[in-house]
């Protein structure tokens, strides 16, 4: 995919934040020198990866093109890996999936009341191993990956079968009630954009639910596969459950992209690892109000508190999205019982306020 030179993107990025945003921060003048005309088996360059960033200043990761990258490329995205994550060791390693025993998980509804959790969802990205990802995919690449996708989703069974739906035949009142119901992702995001994620939209994208929309899978938004369990309430051994069985049935029929060394392989190096994001919706008006507390709480947990429609959006009534901070570095399990733990604490907190 042709892309401006990385002198004239390096050029751009002096603008964003030299602290937060780790695309610029770690693209110094030693590693544009090492990497500036490197490409990798298809093509993809340190250009391509940090040019999401360079139009973008408040981005704050570059985005690879395949897989390939983590190791032609390593000297930068480990240095981005190491300080997104916070990982202390250079020699770091990854623990293998660890999903628990599915009938004794070590939390189970983190609101037995039924007062403060309006929903629970937990996710994973995926990426099929031997594609490329969205930042250089060609439409045929899409197309062919939508074709292996849906086959092997159509073939789940139980709880987990469901239908596909290809964008591309989607008609515009459908999209716009998925989008509005938070089923289907949208392409107005201009990070995802300015990484090619949105070329030859909507081509080759789609989504994968079960009857009841507690099952769902994306296709092709940013990551090949974004896996989906979520119900309302605060059941998170169901959600999680539901999760871990359809990632295991999935993983029959595709090989998921994997390494020792970083987990499973994403496009953006702040999702590797577990790719695993537990969350809950959260209704805790009085510890909102306390914002100093609620960030306590967070940092204690490795929490992120987002407002009800993501980040940098209003918390109405209190409603926060809440999640595991941590994907790198610490198993699927203790990553979902990190959030039950914070979760409960929040709670706790919410009912001794005044």
């Amino acid at each position: 995919m042709p892309v401006e030179p990385l002198t004239y993107l390096s050029h751009l990025l002096e603008a964003a934040d030299p602290v937060k945003n780790y695309t610029r921060k770690h693209l110094t003048p030693e590693i544009i020198k090492k990497y500036d005309g490197v490409r990798t088996t298809h093509g993809a360059t340190l250009a391509h990866m940090v040019r999401n960033g360079a139009y973008n200043p408040h981005s704050i990761c570059p985005r690879t093109g395949e897989a390939e990258c983590y190791t032609k490329f390593v000297d930068y995205l480990d240095a981005v890996i190491l300080d997104y994550h916070g990982v202390s060791d250079p020699a770091f390693k990854h623990p293998p999936p660890t999903f628990g025993d599915l009938n004794n998980l070590p939390f189970g509804d983190v609101d037995p009341e039924g007062k403060f959790v309006v929903s629970t969802r937990v996710r994973v990205g995926r990426s099929v191993d031997g594609f490329l990802f969205s930042t250089i995919m060609s439409k045929q690449d899409r197309l062919d990956l939508e074709t292996k996708v849906s086959t092997a989703l159509k073939s789940l069974t139980g709880d987990h079968a469901g239908s596909y739906y290809p964008l591309a035949n989607m008609s515009e009142a459908t999209r716009k009630q998925l989008v509005e119901d938070h089923f289907l992702f949208k392409n107005d995001d201009p990070v995802l954009r300015d990484a090619g994620g949105y070329r030859d939209w909507p081509h080759g994208r789609g989504i994968f639910h079960n009857a009841n929309k507690t099952f769902l899978v994306w296709l092709c938004e940013e990551d090949h596969m974004r896996i989906i369990s979520m119900q309302k309430g605060g059941d998170l051994a169901a959600v999680y459950k539901r999760l871990i069985q359809g990632i295991q049935a999935i993983e029959k029929t595709l090989p998921f992209a994997h390494s020792d060394k970083y987990g499973y392989i994403t496009c953006c190096p702040s999702n590797l690892g577990t790719t695993m994001r537990a969350s809950v919706l959260l209704k805790i008006p009085k510890l909102s109000a306390q914002k100093a507390k609620l960030d306590e709480v967070c940092a204690k947990y490795r929490l992120q508190a987002r407002g009800l429609h993501g980040e940098h959006t209003e918390s109405p009534e209190g409603i926060h999205d809440i999640s595991n901070k941590r994907r790198l570095g610490l198993t699927e399990l203790e990553a979902a019982k990190e959030m039950a733990d914070g979760v409960a604490q929040m709670i706790a907190i919410e009912k001794s306020l005044p």
